[in-house]
């Protein structure tokens, strides 16, 4: 899928009505849907907590909170890509406290061209952690696959009394002959094992 093809779910954290609607205008329909708006932080957390996002922006200070927890703990605990727009003054502080984190920052007043470019940022990095779990997925699943396998292999050599090499070669020959993969080959086998179990 291309970039142009992609949707990023977003959620607004900001009390501005003005800002709300100069973002949301820079926000096509067809790449960011759905778009959330919130008012503060106490909301930004529930909403978060039920949905997952791809963006996350907080417009700093908001009326609870100024913002910076909420940031940190979001891109810590989610694969959501975070930006938080502070005023000018205390920039450099807030960068100096969120960055290590992950969380992107910009000094308010903001131009429409500057909101534009983070936009792009927030693409490439959202992007890049697209890659990372689906690589992180590919990792699990194999791990979960050898898991079953060796579960499966020893099944078959307690119950049918084979070696270690035998029972190996068995599940690659029934995965060849059968034109299955070798962990279907093993749930069968696992299964097989708990009907017996149930039915004596």
């Amino acid at each position: 899928m291309s970039l142009k093809e992609q949707i990023y779910s977003t959620l607004i954290v900001s009390a501005s009505e003005s800002f709300n609607l100069s973002l949301t205008a820079l926000l096509p329909k067809s790449n960011y849907s759905p778009v959330h708006i919130v008012k503060n932080i106490a909301a930004a957390k529930r909403t978060a907590a039920e949905k997952n996002f791809d963006f996350i922006f907080i417009n700093s200070p908001l009326p609870d909170d100024p913002g910076m927890r909420f940031a940190i703990d979001t891109c810590t605990t989610k694969n959501t890509v975070v930006i938080i727009l502070v005023k000018t003054d205390i920039h450099d502080v807030v960068h100096g406290r969120v960055a290590e984190h992950g969380v992107f920052t910009l000094p308010k007043p903001i131009s429409r061209s500057t909101l534009l470019q983070a936009l792009s940022w927030m693409v490439s990095a959202r992007e890049c952690l697209r890659r990372f779990e689906k690589k992180t997925l590919s990792i699990e699943e194999k791990m979960m696959e050898i898991r079953i396998v060796n579960r499966a292999k020893w099944l078959l050599i307690s119950e049918q009394n084979m070696t270690e090499p035998d029972a190996h070669r068995y599940l690659e020959k029934q995965a060849m002959d059968r034109g299955m993969s070798k962990r279907s080959i093993a749930e069968e086998i696992i299964h097989s094992k708990y009907i017996f179990s149930t039915e004596k």
